[in-house]
């Protein structure tokens, strides 16, 4: 198959003429854009297992009148709120006066004075592409305590993916009005082969070595979760599955990778999802081949409208016309296209 069949009848991407293969795209934002383009206020909420959630919330616009939109932000793996892209989108919803919250999965929060080191969540457990109790809880919350305002996501790689399974396993829900997604892993295993490269190992040197660190030190505070996974397997591994197979998966009470891999893939919730979602990805993307995305045309409820472009990369989606000043197309995208669904002023 040819990888221009999976774009869209317009191809409604154009990459900055400075940035046009795949792995340009990837990389430039992590590069170059600030990890602090907002401020935000932090804080913890209690979970029924005894854990807590850091929520970080758009200071600039908390005090905006009631009504207005706020924007659930779900980062990707080893992300946080003050990755690139979710300062990217806080900031987007912040210039249209909106609230805007992002949600740290477990272990995933960082120092807000570096920005770059972890902190430990309480329980012995961490965070997975499939995790959505805590999605839900987060939900539930800001609804309660907001109920006229309409509620938006937008859902960024790992984070795209959880809000696509918890879209498909409660298809009656009324609370997240619209929801939007950027270069999704729709299939686990398909995307964990896929990386299996010499490529796609230099993308897993940026995502492994905090992996493996976190395992380390889960292993370290809680003595009873070394008889659960197998950390000096996970400590050797150098691609997904490998790490999957030893830790992510026994910790979570999988069977192992392919089982997690399985039961936590957004691919077999779509045809359940009933709330208008805009999916965004490219075909080009390093981190998944291109026939998933034709597995996904086929599978989508009728409610996903799917975007998938020739070119962006992952998470890139860079326009433009000079290095200095750049636009983030999907970022922008994701935004104007909530917004057209939210309602309200």
């Amino acid at each position: 198959m040819e990888v221009g069949s999976t774009v869209s009848p317009r191809d409604s991407f154009q990459p900055a003429w400075w940035l046009p293969g795949p792995h340009a795209q990837t990389v430039w934002g992590q590069l170059t854009r600030s990890r602090r383009l907002v401020e935000l206020e932090r804080e913890l909420i209690e979970t029924p297992d005894g854990d807590e959630l850091v929520l970080d919330h758009l200071a600039a616009g908390a005090g905006v009148n009631g009504g207005r939109p706020r924007v659930l932000v779900l980062h990707g793996l080893e992300g946080s709120s003050y990755s690139v892209y979710a300062q990217g989108v806080l900031a987007l919803a912040g210039a249209r006066g909106w609230h805007a919250t992002a949600l740290n999965f477990r272990s995933c929060a960082r120092d807000p004075h570096d920005t770059v080191t972890w902190l430990p969540n309480r329980r012995p457990r961490l965070y997975h592409s499939g995790e959505t109790t805590d999605l839900d809880l987060v939900v539930n919350e800001l609804h309660r305590r907001d109920p006229t305002s309409p509620l938006l996501a937008v859902g960024i790689s790992l984070g795209g993916n959880a809000l696509l399974k918890w879209l498909g396993e409660h298809p009656s829900q009324q609370l997240v009005g619209a929801a939007a997604t950027v270069s999704v892993p729709y299939d686990l295993a398909t995307a964990a082969r896929h990386l299996e490269t010499p490529i796609g190992r230099l993308y897993l040197r940026h995502f492994l070595p905090t992996l493996r660190a976190k395992m380390e030190s889960l292993c370290a505070r809680f003595p009873e979760v070394r008889d659960r996974v197998d950390l000096e397997r996970a400590l050797r591994a150098r691609d997904f599955h490998p790490f999957d197979d030893a830790a992510t998966g026994p910790l979570h009470g999988f069977t192992g990778a392919d089982d997690y891999y399985a039961r936590s893939s957004s691919i077999d919730f779509l045809a359940r999802v009933a709330t208008p979602t805009l999916c965004l990805s490219a075909a080009d993307d390093p981190f998944l081949p291109p026939p998933v995305l034709e597995r996904v045309r086929s599978e989508a409820s009728a409610t996903l409208e799917l975007d998938f472009t020739l070119r962006g990369g992952h998470v890139g989606f860079v326009g433009g016309g000079t290095p200095r000043r750049p636009s983030y197309w999907a970022e922008e995208r994701m935004i104007t296209w909530l917004a057209a669904r939210a309602g309200g002023p």
